[in-house]
């Protein structure tokens, strides 16, 4: 009980401390800056064109470079997991090294040198990095659900008559990925947040409208607002993403538990005596101890 009241009363005198302090104008550089709370320092939002200008210069950059990249990441990661994952050890083994390589870069030492050596613009030195880095997550990711899938899946492919190959692809593939997508969708949100990086290599995005462009033009008065304004726009958006992965765990979690085959029905029949003919098989290939 006395716990709980000190640590209210710190919480609320916290709040009080950081609410005067944000309130309170103060000199900074010569130019005498308003409050947080100050009317004076949101008034130059009210111009809609500001916020198009945010919007379709800030938030589209954005957006773009992370769609992109998104898209040649999981095409990236979907061909690693599977050279990773490969019997063959003289495709399996560079392709680990190259994943390790690339995942130990930091990213933005991976922008400025494509931007350096291969000279490929602002732009694809953002989109060609972050494919690479989280392109190479996702392998890994998907890699991991492969190999936990049950040995029986690769069986009962094979016991179709499919290839080695033919039943990666169809069978345990499809699996994997559905298994991993919420922690793919996670990375992506990564993915979206590394694109204001791409403020160093001069691509313009979010964080280089609001903190390079507008401050240049309304000066540093408005460098705070323009600071909080990035912030809650990031915030939005990756929260949006966030609770997208989480919705899409729960469906995916609760599509994987499934529902129970039942004998009694004629329309089940077939399909548990397919799962039984199967394990049956699957347990014929397994070494007898």
């Amino acid at each position: 009980m006395i716990s709980s009241i000190v640590a209210g009363v710190l919480i609320v005198g916290g709040l009080a401390w950081m609410a005067l302090t944000l309130a309170a104008p103060r000199e900074s550089g010569g130019i005498t800056l308003p409050g947080f709370f100050d009317p004076s320092r949101w008034d130059i939002f009210a111009d809609p064109e500001l916020w198009s200008f945010i919007v379709f210069e800030g938030v589209f950059g954005t957006l773009r470079a992370a769609l992109i990249a998104s898209v040649f990441a999981i095409i990236l990661g979907i061909i690693l997991s599977l050279l990773r994952s490969s019997a063959i050890a003289w495709i399996r083994i560079p392709t680990a090294v190259v994943l390790e390589f690339v995942r130990g870069m930091p990213v933005l030492l991976m922008m400025l040198f494509i931007l350096l050596v291969l000279n490929t613009g602002a732009f694809w030195a953002v989109v060609a990095a972050l494919t690479l880095y989280n392109g190479a997550l996702i392998g890994e990711a998907l890699r991991a659900g492969l190999a936990a899938l049950p040995r029986g899946q690769r069986e009962a492919g094979l016991s179709l008559g499919m290839r080695p190959l033919q039943s990666k692809m169809l069978v345990e593939f499809p699996q994997a990925f559905r298994q991993m997508l919420p922690i793919i969708v996670a990375q992506l949100v990564v993915l979206l947040k590394d694109t204001s990086l791409g403020y160093i290599v001069g691509y313009t995005e979010l964080l280089r409208v609001n903190m390079n462009n507008l401050v240049n033009f309304y000066g540093n008065r408005y460098l705070f607002s323009f600071f909080v304004v990035t912030l809650v726009l990031y915030l939005a958006m990756n929260l949006s993403l966030s609770w997208f992965a989480r919705w899409l765990s729960k469906r995916t979690s609760s599509s994987s538990s499934g529902k129970r085959l039942d004998p009694e029905d004629p329309n089940q029949a077939v399909l548990v005596a397919e799962a039984s003919a199967s394990a049956r098989q699957s347990e014929s290939h397994e070494p007898r101890t």
